[in-house]
């Protein structure tokens, strides 16, 4: 007799099948867990947030003359945003407090949110940031970034040719 045959696990004829996913009651545990957090996430998947958090969509756009940014900010007014521009980078802060209480007959109301968006945007070389416009409507902030006549007379274009 060997030691290796005193260890069940060791012996060939008693080995242990390997477990399936469906078996293996840690793996069955974690794919449980899993769908129940993708569940309660998906339900937040779509709300537009009143307060400005959330995924703030965006554009940017770059035309012959010009890089436009778009920025949904819903429920944020004027005064909750700041626009900085540097050479190559374009910086947008925004914050939404939201309070209300309400007292009425048999109850009291009180709530509060919150909502902070701070989006960085590398611009491309040749943006005029001192001419930088930033405008606000309908919960919507657009921003036009001229580009230098420089930046304008290096473009070149190129034909394209069929084959």
């Amino acid at each position: 007799m060997q030691i290796k045959d005193l260890i069940p696990w060791a012996r060939k004829d008693h080995a242990p099948e390997p477990k399936t996913d469906d078996q293996n009651p840690l793996a069955a545990l974690q794919r449980d867990m899993n769908r129940v957090f993708e569940s309660f996430w998906n339900r937040f998947g779509d709300l537009d947030w009143p307060w400005g958090g959330g995924d703030a969509k965006s554009d940017v756009v770059e035309t012959k003359d010009a890089v436009e940014v778009s920025i949904e900010l819903p429920g944020m007014e004027m005064k909750d945003i700041e626009v900085t521009v540097t050479d190559d980078m374009l910086t947008v802060k925004g914050e939404k407090k939201v309070e209300r209480q309400e007292e009425k007959k048999g109850y009291y109301l009180s709530e509060r949110s919150y909502g902070a968006i701070y989006r960085t945007i590398p611009l491309p070389p040749g943006v005029d940031g001192e001419k930088a416009e930033a405008s606000f409507r309908n919960g919507v902030l657009t921003i036009r970034l001229p580009q230098t006549p420089e930046a304008q007379a290096k473009v070149k274009r190129i034909e394209v040719k069929g084959a």
